[in-house]
């Protein structure tokens, strides 16, 4: 009697899905949540300092310090990143920018944070849930270590630079005072704490380097 009805509620939701693709077909909702995000970045534009042309914003963004951040011409920034530029904290005031190049894809759920400075070169491709930060919770000394880690005045040890044509896989996490050169791929999960020469292959916690490609 159970399976019977189980096919009978199976049957009569497939026919609801189909009737609903009759007047909302797949193709359609594509085209709606691309209007949706068109909306979405257009609405969110004038919080930048600068925004270029033929960027993608999906929906949503936790974005605070948009003031101190440039976005260049044909970036994709995919749903649930966040972008946050500090310029104040605890009683403690800062300078931060953020600048992401041209045509580099964010992609979701990755966390950008500066107090300082973090650059993004052109063409950069990164993965899901990466995390670039220039400032951490305290310098590693006992003044801090007295503090609960979210009363400690946030700290930079330097920017992070990301040249041109960086690949950077899922859940990488770059520390500050980071360089990444150009050409450069960095393996998923790897834990960036110093620089990566250009035309390389990185991974690992920490990083380090696995491998450099000769161009010439």
């Amino acid at each position: 009697m159970k399976k019977r009805f189980k096919n009978i509620l199976l049957s009569m939701l497939s026919n609801l899905c189909k009737l609903v693709a009759v007047f909302f077909s797949y193709s359609t909702a594509n085209k709606w949540r691309s209007f949706k995000t068109k909306l979405h970045t257009l609405w969110i534009a004038s919080e930048f300092k600068a925004f270029g042309k033929g960027i993608v914003i999906y929906y949503p963004i936790n974005l605070f310090g948009g003031k101190y951040i440039t976005i260049d011409s044909g970036v994709s920034i995919g749903k649930g990143a966040a972008l946050t530029a500090w310029d104040s904290y605890k009683g403690h005031n800062y300078e931060p920018e953020i600048f992401i190049g041209s045509n580099t894809s964010i992609g979701d759920d990755c966390h950008i944070t500066a107090i300082y400075n973090i650059k993004i070169g052109n063409n950069v491709l990164m993965g899901k849930k990466v995390t670039i930060t220039d400032n951490a919770h305290g310098e590693i000394n006992a003044e801090s270590f007295s503090l609960p880690p979210a009363d400690r005045p946030l700290y930079s040890k330097g920017a992070v630079i990301i040249e041109d044509n960086v690949w950077i896989g899922d859940k990488v996490t770059i520390l500050p005072n980071v360089k990444i050169g150009k050409n450069s791929i960095i393996g998923a999960n790897a834990l960036v704490t110093k620089d990566v020469p250009a035309n390389c292959i990185a991974g690992g916690v920490p990083a380090v380097i696995i491998k450099q490609i000769d161009l010439k």
